[in-house]
């Protein structure tokens, strides 16, 4: 069964290196800052074929230099074969 994974994410950096952390966010695959402000928020969606890659791409993100903190706010998962699926965080 074929599936497609979008998460999406808040990212606090340090309000001093926000625009370097949204170029190494977006250096990395399938991601993408819709939006940010000046102290360090931004928004990161990150799309893939399976909840491991996924995973695998946030802790990359929690680790880059002047990631303050990363977390999960929406994951949605589409299989070929079923209607969409909507997870929401904590249930």
């Amino acid at each position: 069964m074929n599936e497609y994974h979008v998460t999406s994410l808040v990212v606090h950096a340090a309000a001093d290196q926000t625009e370097q952390v949204k170029v190494r966010i977006e250096a990395l695959p399938g991601t993408e800052v819709p939006a940010m402000n000046e102290i360090g928020k931004l928004v990161v969606v990150v799309e893939g074929e399976s909840r491991g890659a996924l995973l695998d791409i946030f802790e990359q993100i929690k680790a880059l230099p002047g990631v303050l903190a990363a977390t999960l706010v929406f994951h949605q998962v589409e299989n070929e074969s079923t209607e969409n699926k909507i997870e929401g965080v904590g249930q």
